[in-house]
């Protein structure tokens, strides 16, 4: 079993890696305006849920299929950088935070 502190520290060194990684190695240029928000392993370390947001929400779907395709690429310019025996399978979902966040807002405003 993986402590939390250990998780938490992964989940940090991923999304900023996975970042980087966007930024610096895929060549679509669509991808490079991904903003990764949080990343969340399973205590086995197999799976990681990475998620993201945009700021032009048109192509959302598009950009998630794209994420998912080139998910392995990504994972594996990962194990070259981050030293650990088992680089988990990335998982790329769009974080509804943001939206859920502003209807709140607006439902609030429609109140006052």
């Amino acid at each position: 079993m993986v402590s939390n502190l250990r998780i938490a520290r992964l989940n940090h060194t991923y999304m900023e890696e996975i970042s980087m990684i966007i930024m610096e190695e895929v060549k679509d240029d669509d991808l490079k305006k991904v903003v990764i928000t949080g990343v969340e392993v399973t205590n086995d370390l197999s799976f990681a849920k990475v998620y993201f947001t945009l700021f032009d929400k048109t192509n959302k779907k598009e950009i998630l299929e794209s994420l998912n395709n080139i998910a392995p690429l990504i994972r594996g310019h990962l194990a070259k950088r981050i030293e650990i025996r088992h680089t988990p399978e990335l998982k790329f979902i769009y974080d509804e935070s943001e939206e859920y966040g502003e209807r709140i807002d607006k439902i609030i405003d429609g109140l006052k």
